[in-house]
């Protein structure tokens, strides 16, 4: 299969180094064009949806490959591989960042740095992770969604964005949830919210930024630090943001943020290709 089809590859700018910017659970690459957009004057962007979610190939879709987050990331490196000069830059919003973590694990030259947009290992309590939720919490929550997925979209959706002032991003994330297909929702949802991938944030080796948002009910800050201390040399940045999208509900925070990190990495050409 056509990897550009399969995750609906689009690539931006004309940078000598590669941005992957990658979503997470029920949303699609429209949730970076506030955020990706800014970076193709210096960089090549490439945005991507996650099988099963946006505009990629339905077809692509299967029950029993994506019950775990291996296959996306499986699928990440075929993207990058494909369409982008390795090594990336990879910028991934929630379970996106873990999926890019994994990525990274099985094809390290691939990757040159990583961005962790509001990440989280382990939703579950356990031990000195705070994953914020308990066990009962998480079968609460995917029972409701497998009852009722439109219902708990439009529940949940504006919850997750926070962004009290900005309601209408509420909205946008509600339609995301709506659209995507009930089926792969729901199993999306179990693979994300059941994952547990504290011992690969160890394994980590290459430069990182984990971007926090002070107010996050998915990710508190105490999930931020924790993916900080576990990821040797990586440095936390917490922006001012109530929800889980800073990427969306506060860009130019983001922005600035990932801006300051890039100017640390070791002799990355920012001039555009002559």
């Amino acid at each position: 299969m056509d990897v550009r089809r399969r995750n609906s590859v689009q690539l931006s700018g004309d940078g000598q180094v590669s941005l992957v910017f990658a979503h997470g659970f029920g949303c699609d690459q429209n949730m970076w064009r506030l955020l990706a957009p800014r970076y193709a004057q210096r960089f090549r962007v490439l945005l991507f949806d996650q099988v099963g979610s946006g505009r990629s190939d339905p077809a692509a879709y299967s029950p029993g490959r994506y019950a775990s987050l291996q296959a996306y990331a499986e699928d990440l490196v075929e993207v990058v591989q494909a369409c982008a000069d390795a090594p990336v830059v990879f910028v991934g919003h929630s379970v996106g960042a873990m999926i890019g973590l994994l990525a990274h694990l099985k094809a390290p030259q691939c990757f040159a740095a990583h961005v962790m947009i509001g990440p989280s290992p382990c939703y579950i309590d356990d031990g000195d992770c705070v994953g914020g939720f308990s066990r009962a919490d998480i079968d609460s929550l995917l029972e409701t969604l497998e009852a009722n997925h439109l219902g708990w979209s439009r529940t949940m959706a504006p919850a997750i964005m926070g962004a009290p002032d900005q309601p209408e991003l509420g909205v946008d994330l509600s339609n995301s949830f709506c659209q995507t297909r009930p089926e792969v929702a729901r199993q999306f949802a179990r693979v994300t919210f059941l994952s547990d991938q504290r011992a690969e944030l160890a394994r980590l080796d290459a430069p990182t930024l984990v971007i926090q948002s002070s107010d996050d009910f998915i990710a508190s800050q105490a999930v931020g630090r924790y993916v900080h201390r576990q990821v040797a040399g990586s440095v936390l940045r917490v922006v001012d943001n109530v929800g889980h999208c800073p990427h969306l509900s506060a860009p130019d925070a983001c922005a600035s943020a990932i801006d300051a990190f890039l100017a640390t990495l070791p002799s990355p050409h920012h001039e555009p290709r002559r």
